[in-house]
């Protein structure tokens, strides 16, 4: 660990988490504002499923470590709606498996500490069409990932956590299906806006003490100095350390 001690934010989750920083993705952006303000960690696992995000969740959050997160926001859900195949094989999670697992989740998580918070993601819409013409599989569906998404929302409201509804947020633009996607399931520059949007009204509008918000955090190291860049009156200097 390095200092000073800034709040941790771990992102954890499948691709919509790993590909986050990519494509001026919204793990990006996010790191972005909170420059100087908070660390921003990823733990993404592209194709993963709730299944398997619980096999290692006590060796990627565990409950001994020195230093524990101040937020964890999660994303599972899509690859656990995908259709089972008639192998056995694939990511297929049954929907009241995936429950049962974002609650171990989620619990787990809110016992790291008094102050981690928890914000869940859940599954987002698709473009079925895209997802043919451009990886060449079908078994994903939006219907389906409308269901995953619902159980999910019903969950945290019945475990008192913060969720972001992306399979609402994202079909709020009209060329949704167009405009979001690179390729029907990971998100564009466009879509990644959406979520980011989402994320930090969830955050701005939580009753958390202390705030997350970003606008609420102290910017490390913010004092004036005389070795910031002069101004033009050459009396004073320019603070450039406030992301606005």
């Amino acid at each position: 660990m390095i200092g000073p001690g800034r709040p941790l934010f771990v992102l954890f989750g499948s691709s919509i988490v790993q590909f986050s920083y990519s494509n001026q993705g919204w793990g990006a952006i996010l790191a972005d504002i909170y420059a100087r303000k908070a660390d921003i960690v990823l733990r993404g696992y592209a194709g993963w499923n709730s299944r398997r995000a619980l096999n290692v969740l006590h060796q990627v959050f565990p409950k001994d470590a020195v230093v524990q997160p101040s937020l964890v926001i999660v994303y599972f859900g899509g690859n656990d709606s995908i259709e089972p195949h008639p192998s056995g094989l694939g990511p297929h999670v049954p929907l009241p498996e995936y429950i049962e697992n974002m609650k171990k989740i989620a619990v787990h998580l809110k016992g790291l500490s008094d102050k981690t918070r928890v914000i869940f993601l859940s599954a987002p819409p698709v473009n079925e069409e895209q997802i043919v013409q451009t990886l060449g599989f079908r078994g994903r569906t939006n219907e389906a990932c409308r269901s995953y998404c619902e159980a999910c929302l019903k969950l945290c409201e019945e475990l008192d956590v913060k969720v972001v509804d992306l399979w609402t947020a994202l079909q709020q633009r009209d060329d949704w299906k167009t405009a979001c996607f690179t390729d029907g399931i990971h998100l564009s520059a466009e879509g990644s806006k959406l979520v980011i949007k989402e994320i930090l009204k969830a955050l701005r509008e939580a009753e958390w003490k202390p705030s997350l918000y970003w606008r609420s955090l102290p910017t490390e190291f913010e004092e004036d100095s005389v070795y910031l860049p002069v101004s033009q009156d050459g009396k004073s200097t320019i603070k450039i350390s406030k992301n606005e």
